[in-house]
């Protein structure tokens, strides 16, 4: 049964990226064809599942540092956004149950409240998928997202911690030793090469931690992010998270194959399910409001809010407390699980087409902004520079390196990394933060882009593509290079108004053997 699922879900995750939409919509929809068959997900399914999960979790707290849940704009928009969701939303579904409205007729002021709170979640499972697809994770928009949505997981565990009763045991205290192995389990990493060893360790860790997390009566999933945390800013921290890309991908297939099967609803509890997906742009668009007061910029603030317009697993995780404790009908936990797979299937397109949108209406986005920006959402200075290389990874540092070498000052670095950034600044190299995919970047974020004459695109493919677009939009003859990893790629590079693309697998070979032969002065061909 276990090989029905596996094989449902990459038929579907394949239909649907044939039709541009990701594959996680695929799975969902897999799910519920399962369900309308007759399946019911196996052990096996729910424990990949869990699994996945763990190791998301983990991979997000190896990207965040502590202080960036501290800043005002993460922790204060999280904060409000809920509270401001569960009152206003709550008394909605109030004012439906007394007006008797079909399951609506059963809840009570507080079981309203409860379940506006379980509705006041978004999907970190959704948005980090999306947001890795779109490569836009250290973005700063992806970043914020993140770190909202992390915000709200703390507040979903300490409620369900109060809430179930369940006293962690006093061995939690002993937690506090996890900070004491923050330098012998780095030195473990370090020890432990690029190979085999690494990708068993980037499984173990997130394990380990959740395991540990659960034996002292906490829930795993915060040990496993917690134990990320504790590896964030380490040399090594990008190689751990590839060594388990792999893995978290294949197991979070179960997680969104179990969504759609959590039950087979019958037709009115679709339409409630329905009813409740129509309160998202509501929510988005209070993301959007608190986030422009944040001093944020339209553009950050719209891909943000877009990122958390859904509905959450974690709304699945209250709603069954609520069952569980009497407080909600084991109905709505069904009408959840729709309203949660609906409301992905449904954010899916939208968040693709986001840049789009800002794009056509920036003019009434921008409306909402502030007269003052935060740092980082400001115009950028790029000085005298003709060249610039976006991208600062080991490509791009290595191409910055060797044009500087040339042109000195004229070369300038661009990065949507801010970690990233300072450690460049530290090495004296001119370096600057931005986002090249950003519509504003090259129209009025930078000043004077018209000098521009090189352009080298270091980043991912999708990065690379988007960034090839917005500088078609640049009022100057710029050559623009990019790089490349498959041969499918360099025809959408060059489609998109690439004039040089650069396969890195394909040359670096040719490259090896002339930087030998020129060392060993050898004329290639002679």
């Amino acid at each position: 049964m276990d090989t029905v699922f596996i094989v449902t879900a990459f038929v579907f995750g394949f239909l649907v990226k044939q039709i541009g939409l990701p594959p996680l919509v695929g799975f969902l929809a897999g799910g519920f064809v399962l369900n309308a068959l007759g399946y019911t997900a196996s052990e096996t399914l729910y424990q990949l599942s869990n699994v996945g999960i763990i190791l998301l979790l983990f991979s997000i707290g190896l990207k965040v540092q502590v202080k960036k849940l501290l800043q005002p704009q993460v922790w204060g928009t999280a904060s409000l956004h809920m509270g401001i969701t569960v009152v206003v939303l709550g008394a909605v579904l109030y004012a439906l149950s007394l007006l008797g409205y079909s399951y609506f007729s059963q809840l009570s002021l507080s079981s309203s409240l409860l379940f506006a709170f379980a509705l006041s979640f978004s999907s970190t499972v959704f948005a980090v998928k999306m947001l890795e697809e779109k490569a836009e994770m250290t973005a700063n928009h992806g970043r914020l997202a993140i770190g909202i949505l992390i915000m709200q997981d703390l507040f979903a565990v300490l409620f369900i911690t109060i809430s179930s009763g369940k006293v962690p045991s006093p061995l939690a205290l002993g937690l506090v030793a996890l900070f004491f192995l923050k330098k012998p389990l780095g030195i473990i990493l370090d020890k432990s090469g690029h190979g085999e060893l690494l990708v068993l360790l980037a499984c173990i860790l997130p394990i380990a931690g959740a395991s540990v997390f659960e034996y002292v009566g906490l829930k795993p999933d915060l040990g496993a992010l917690l134990l990320g945390m504790l590896f964030a800013g380490h040399p090594k921290t990008d190689e751990l998270a590839k060594a388990m890309f792999g893995f978290k991908d294949l197991f979070l297939v179960g997680f969104f194959l179990t969504i759609g099967m959590a039950d087979l609803p019958n037709m009115q509890m679709v339409k409630v399910a329905c009813l409740l997906v129509l309160f998202i742009p509501l929510k988005v668009i209070l993301f959007y409001l608190l986030l422009t007061r944040y001093r944020l910029r339209a553009r950050t603030s719209l891909l943000t809010s877009l990122t958390l317009a859904n509905y959450s697993e974690f709304g699945l995780i209250v709603g069954a407390l609520g069952v569980s404790q009497g407080w909600l009908g084991s109905e709505w936990l069904v009408i959840i699980a729709v309203a949660v797979s609906i409301s992905m299937i449904v954010a899916s397109p939208v968040g693709n087409m986001a840049t789009t949108m800002y794009a056509r209406w920036n003019g009434f986005f921008k409306k909402f902004e502030t007269t003052k920006r935060m740092a980082g959402e400001g115009i950028i200075d790029i000085g005298s520079a003709t060249i610039a290389v976006l991208g600062m990874g080991r490509i791009g540092v290595g191409a910055y390196e060797h044009l500087e070498q040339q042109y000195g000052r004229q070369v300038v670095g661009l990065e949507f990394d801010e970690e990233r950034v300072a450690k460049h600044l530290e090495a004296g190299r001119q370096v600057i933060f931005g986002d090249a995919g950003d519509y504003d970047f090259w129209q009025r974020g930078v000043t004077k882009p018209e000098q521009m004459q090189l352009v080298l695109l270091t980043m991912s493919h999708v990065a690379n593509l988007k960034a090839a677009k917005r500088l078609q939009a640049v009022p100057a003859d710029i050559v623009i290079a990019a790089t490349a990893r498959y041969e499918d790629e360099v025809e959408q590079l060059k489609d998109a108004g690439v004039d040089h693309v650069f396969n890195i697998f394909g040359e670096a070979g040719a490259g090896f053997a002339d930087h030998v032969c020129t060392v060993q002065g050898v004329a290639l061909g002679g």
